[in-house]
């Protein structure tokens, strides 16, 4: 995917970054083309290593505020993901982490989203399974001081309680929007109130834990059998939307990738790890406000990173479908 947030660098730059800032060089083999914001290059480290490196925007490159610093922020999940105990989250291991880089150990397998049809129906409802399993143990991992919102502190925004916390966050997206005049086809008053009104839904989550909040099938690696009648996940890449939040937002990003009900394999594997999801009214509301947000973050980050009319109106889409959702939930004033 082309944007204007990735920085595209020569291979002897490239080079010559890696050995100014972790002292290492690299030989690049490849552009690795498929991510939606920074550039990243799979390349062999000079001590002969497979490795993939992943640059921040350019210099003066505009972002969402909620951007700022998110490289810092995937170097932090990686680094708490490498501490949790038995390895049970799988992810790349971050090699070297500089404030225009990192260096990320390259991960077995290929993305979920270019195996999917491959594998045999109980091939994938048993990775669904697995997959509710590893977000169950990623959602252990909570702040060491025990705020909500994004980690990275150039965004400024963390607070003390969840519900001031996402309330700043919808906040700044729609400041955003009115920088770039992205087209919300709903006025940010109404989205304002949306948000509100689930205020005492909101209060209910009273404990931050890691959100990954980009779980959709391409930024999860599986390893699969030649006849697709297996796969393992091998690795959970691209932590920068991370934030310290409500387990529940994950299942906007898992649906993405197939049923993400209280029924479902996923919410079985998440349960048997000892995830605890209650779908009860409050909950809908919540992931109902989750949705709003992804769809009103999809359709804003359209002016910054350049992305053409089709995308764009794909995510005017899923933002109207949940600015519908929420203004038919209970408790939601006509």
């Amino acid at each position: 995917m082309r944007s204007q947030t990735k920085r595209h660098l020569a291979p002897g730059q490239l080079d010559d970054l890696l050995r100014a800032g972790a002292g290492v060089g690299c030989r690049v083999e490849s552009e690795l083309s498929d991510g939606w914001f920074s550039a990243v290059y799979r390349v062999r480290l000079d001590d002969g290593r497979p490795a993939v490196v992943k640059l921040a925007p350019p210099d003066g490159a505009a972002v969402l505020r909620y951007e700022r610093g998110i490289l810092g922020t995937e170097a932090t999940v990686y680094r708490r993901i490498a501490g949790l105990p038995g390895g049970g989250v799988p992810a790349p291991e971050l090699l070297y982490a500089e404030a225009e880089f990192l260096v990320l150990s390259v991960v077995e397998g290929t993305a979920w989203d270019k195996a999917a049809g491959r594998l045999t129906p109980p091939a994938e409802a048993a990775a669904r399974r697995e997959l509710g399993a590893i977000t169950a143990r990623l959602h252990t991992l909570a702040p060491e001081d025990g705020r909500f919102g994004y980690p990275a502190a150039l965004s400024g925004l963390l607070a003390t309680d969840w519900r001031t916390a996402f309330t700043a966050m919808v906040e700044a997206l729609l400041e955003d929007a009115e920088r770039w005049h992205s087209p919300l086809d709903v006025p940010p008053a109404e989205i304002r109130r949306l948000v509100a009104e689930g205020g005492d839904a909101l209060e209910e989550v009273t404990e931050p834990r890691l959100v990954h909040f980009d779980l959709w099938p391409g930024n999860i690696f599986v390893d699969s059998a030649d006849d697709g009648s297996h796969a393992r996940i091998t690795g959970l890449i691209d932590h920068e939307r991370a934030f310290w939040g409500d387990p529940a937002a994950e299942l906007v990003s898992l649906a993405f990738g197939g049923d993400a009900g209280p029924d479902s394999d996923l919410i079985a594997g998440y349960t048997e790890a000892g995830g605890s999801l209650d779908f009860g009214p409050a909950f809908q509301h919540r992931l109902a406000l989750y949705q709003l947000y992804l769809g009103l973050l999809l359709v804003v980050e359209c002016g910054p990173r350049g992305f053409g009319p089709a995308h764009l109106a794909f995510c005017r889409r899923m933002l109207a479908d949940a600015v519908t959702r929420l203004r038919t939930a209970p408790g939601t004033a006509p």
